[in-house]
């Protein structure tokens, strides 16, 4: 078995096949930008999966299939960062980062959707988030200089 990851096909060795995407990614491949939340796919901790951000700790490895999956780690070019992740900075949106890789890929999902969203568009994105920071306002503010950006 294979994951289109990141635009690199990478295996997954067979003692992980019948395990959730975020095990393998977090365990068996060590890409850690997902978070391990709640475990019951409600904190939003996502991936992106053929563009679409999906909860990788509900997912079975074996349902992604030949489909194209993205996580944090495959955002930036080289040393440049995605202008989402350069938002985030930018505007010190981050804190305890629990919530970051699955609002930032949610977020680069929306931009790829509607490159001007409204709050009400932004906040319907991010609704499944779970964030208790408080950060809100930074984080439309860094969605619309993202869109920008683009």
């Amino acid at each position: 078995m294979e994951l289109k990851l990141n635009g690199e096909r990478r295996p997954v060795p067979p003692e992980w096949q019948q395990d959730s995407l975020l095990q393998v990614l977090r365990e068996a491949l060590g890409l850690v930008g997902a978070k391990f939340g709640c475990g019951a796919g409600q904190c939003g901790a996502c991936v992106l999966l053929d563009g679409s951000p999906v909860r990788s700790c509900v997912l079975p490895v074996a349902a992604v299939g030949a489909r194209e999956l993205s996580t944090i780690e495959g955002l930036a070019a080289g040393e440049r960062l995605h202008p989402v992740q350069q938002a985030w900075l930018d505007l010190a949106v981050p804190q305890c980062g629990y919530c970051q890789a699955g609002q930032i890929m949610s977020v680069v999902a929306l931009l790829r959707r509607e490159p001007s969203p409204s709050d009400a568009q932004i906040d319907d994105a991010l609704a499944g988030h779970l964030c208790r920071c408080g950060t809100q306002q930074r984080v439309r503010q860094a969605v619309r200089r993202a869109g920008a950006a683009r």
